[in-house]
């Protein structure tokens, strides 16, 4: 019996319906209580990314002046100069590719494991109103952050390998990563690269054929262009500034760095009901939250079905 309710669960939890309306029932039906206005340009941008899984804006374009970008620009200059001898042994280290999986190519500048600090810049970014109301509006309800942290990637002269290839993310039935180009990212410093129409919203939901790594699918240019030709693949390159929004349940790859490094802000959303590993230490008591999508954001994980919202 244990068995036939776990399928059941499984079952409910990958069908639009189930995913939605037992799992994540709560957070739907608050927000379709208190639907948030986005401007012009976050209207653009959720258009964008409903029809092909990817906006790119800039944080002037969508935030204005008081983006914050400045502060979050200077504390990671702050890190990278504090870190400079550190960053230099690793950037020796990049291009060995012996122990797959190390992604030897890429530094978590906070850490694999950053705590959630509500005041720090890494959480104030990401969750300025602005940002937050496309991330619900995509969902169709208040979203959690699960992730944020600055990736160093560092220019390399071997071939493409792990993340660098393309893949999907496997975290919910839909994502949304919001990442922050800190210098400017042309083709030779490994752009975020999207094959448009493949997340779970869009047009083709063909698998490429693929290679297993590390319990992971991978596949080669070759392969993904059956699929999505590569006329059409969507490289985001911009100056710094650039802000990316993308479901990355689709198919996408980046951080083939050759020429220059790229230094990038990342952060993700998934559904509240979502039972992937944490990517943040959540501390034991977090500063009360002002709205509901605030406090949704940086609620603890509430597993199982028929969640219910904080207080």
């Amino acid at each position: 019996m244990a068995s036939l309710y776990r399928i059941i669960g499984q079952t409910l939890r990958r069908s639009d319906l189930g995913w939605r309306y037992v799992y994540n029932l709560a957070p739907t039906l608050a927000y379709d209580r208190t639907k948030h206005p986005l401007s012009p340009a976050g209207e653009a941008v959720l258009s964008q990314i409903d029809r092909n899984g990817i906006g790119v804006t800039t944080a002037q374009e969508l935030l204005g002046t008081n983006s914050l970008y400045d502060q979050l620009q200077a504390a990671v200059d702050r890190i990278e100069a504090d870190r400079a001898e550190e960053l230099g042994k690793l950037r020796e280290a990049a291009n060995d590719a012996s122990n797959p999986g190390a992604k030897t190519f890429l530094c978590q500048l906070l850490g694999k494991m950053p705590c959630l600090d509500a005041d720090s810049i890494w959480a104030k970014f990401v969750l300025q109103e602005k940002i937050l109301n496309i991330a619900n509006a995509y969902f169709g309800m208040y979203c959690r952050l699960r992730e944020y942290n600055v990736w160093h990637t560092f220019t390399t002269s071997v071939a493409a390998r792990e993340s660098q290839l393309w893949h999907r993310d496997r975290e919910d039935l839909l994502i949304l990563k919001v990442f922050v180009y800190l210098n400017d990212v042309d083709e030779g410093a490994g752009p975020f690269t999207y094959a448009p129409g493949t997340h779970r919203k869009g047009r083709i939901q063909t698998q490429p054929e693929f290679h297993m790594e590390n319990g992971v699918k991978r596949s080669v240019d070759e392969q993904m262009a059956k699929v999505v030709p590569a006329g059409d693949w969507v490289k985001a390159t911009g100056k710094k500034g650039t802000i990316i929004f993308t479901d990355t349940h689709g198919y996408h790859k980046g951080g083939h760095a050759w020429r220059s490094d790229r230094l990038m802000y990342t952060s993700m959303f998934t559904s509240p009901a979502s039972e992937s590993r944490e990517l943040l230490e959540r501390p034991q008591k977090l500063p009360g939250a002002p709205t509901m999508q605030l406090k949704v954001a940086l609620a603890p994980r509430r597993p199982g079905p028929w969640i219910k919202l904080p207080n």
